[in-house]
């Protein structure tokens, strides 16, 4: 059965320590049975490692003084100013606006296409019910050919 233990940052630290010291101690005795070019190898990524773990670290230690410092950093936490609020809402309101516009001139063109037909067929010789009858449709096809 395991229970659910929260640790303090120090308690974690130290659970941490104890638990790198353990796996260390197991890889240096397994170490010594293995070939040279091997622990050589080893040994490069282990200092690798340090380096890496050194550098963050070291910005560990630098981020803090950045992040009270910058100015960016500063609208980030606390309340962003109108002009920022405006800035980031502007490009959705020209989304919507350009929508509306696309909407409008669509239907417009529809409009006028429709307006179009309709005027050519009342200008026309035929009687508009002329065009439904299938055996006008027989006569147009015969004509043509």
């Amino acid at each position: 059965m395991t229970t659910n233990r929260h640790f303090t940052p120090n308690e974690a630290d130290a659970l941490r320590a104890r638990f790198a010291l353990r796996v260390a101690s197991h890889l240096e005795q397994g170490t010594a049975q293995m070939p040279h070019d091997i622990t050589e190898r080893l040994r490069f990524a282990r200092e690798k490692a340090e380096q890496a773990s050194r550098a963050r670290v070291a910005f560990q230690q630098v981020a803090p003084v950045v992040l009270r410092s910058g100015a960016a950093a500063a609208l980030m936490g606390g309340p962003s100013p109108w002009w920022l609020r405006i800035a980031s809402l502007t490009p959705g309101l020209l989304l919507a606006a350009g929508l509306m516009v696309i909407h409008q001139l669509h239907d417009a063109s529809q409009i006028t296409a429709a307006a179009e037909v309709d005027a050519a067929l009342l200008s026309d010789a035929l009687p508009p019910a002329a065009y439904g009858d299938p055996g006008f449709a027989e006569f147009l096809r015969q004509r043509g050919e």
